[in-house]
């Protein structure tokens, strides 16, 4: 007769064993199940806001300072700006300017006359006495009229030399090699000739000044124009010494 032995028993759950198979399948399919449900649900979302997400701006912006922060919005109600058509102005035609040397630069401080100014000096008001005695008299001689060198006086063509005697070459100047270019401004009456003559601008040497300014005197030129008439006016011209090569 076989005794029962206590510690004996079958190796493993065989009811356990038995619903496996049946127990990962249905797990498995559950699993897949939830998973395309959340896809599912992902692309639904995604199709339904594509025109919002389009419109975020999703650009990052890194900040490293304080300063990338920029100022603070104004808590300040602003009021909204008018458009204002601007006027069309045309643009002003303005020349090429032709580049000079500095020696040829001159009149460097010219003062131009008004309108007014200039209606003075060609037309004065000239009318008879407030009280009715007498008329007033202007006895003034246009041929002894002499404008002074700083004095505006207009002319439409200015003097053009048509005969420059040339002047002396200082002897000290030539033997000690100087040379140099002096403006000279000379008054010219109405026949053409020089009734006054100074120094312009100056070379650096005064005997070089003073030749060119005893020659102006020489100096033979047709004489200014106003209103289809000679008149008396200054005029500069440039006299230049330089050495024989």
């Amino acid at each position: 007769m076989q005794l029962p032995n206590a510690l004996y028993s079958p190796y493993g759950a065989y009811e356990l064993k038995a619903r496996y198979q049946r127990n990962f399948g249905l797990g498995t399919i559950i699993t897949l199940a939830f998973v395309l449900l959340i896809l599912l649900v992902v692309w639904v979302i995604t199709a339904l806001g594509e025109e919002d997400l389009e419109a975020i701006d999703l650009s990052s912006r890194v900040i490293k300072t304080v300063a990338d922060l920029g100022p603070p919005p104004s808590v300040q109600k602003r009021p909204p700006q008018v458009n204002v058509n601007q006027p069309q102005v045309a643009a002003p035609k303005v020349g090429i300017p032709k580049p000079v040397a500095d020696d040829e630069v001159i009149d460097e401080d010219v003062v131009l006359a008004t309108r007014d100014e200039l209606a003075e000096i060609v037309a004065p008001d000239i009318t008879a006495a407030s009280d009715g005695e007498g008329d007033i008299v202007v006895d003034i001689a246009d041929d002894d009229y002499l404008p002074a060198p700083d004095e505006f006086y207009p002319v439409e063509i200015y003097p053009e030399m048509i005969h420059q005697t040339t002047p002396e070459y200082p002897r000290l100047a030539r033997q000690a090699g100087i040379t140099g270019i002096v403006w000279v401004r000379a008054l010219v009456d109405k026949e053409g000739n020089v009734r006054k003559a100074m120094v312009h601008k100056t070379s650096g040497t005064k005997s070089l000044d003073e030749a060119a300014v005893a020659a102006a005197y020489d100096n033979k030129f047709k004489p200014g124009i106003q209103n289809g008439r000679p008149v008396n006016c200054w005029v500069s011209y440039k006299v230049t010494f330089e050495l024989d090569n």
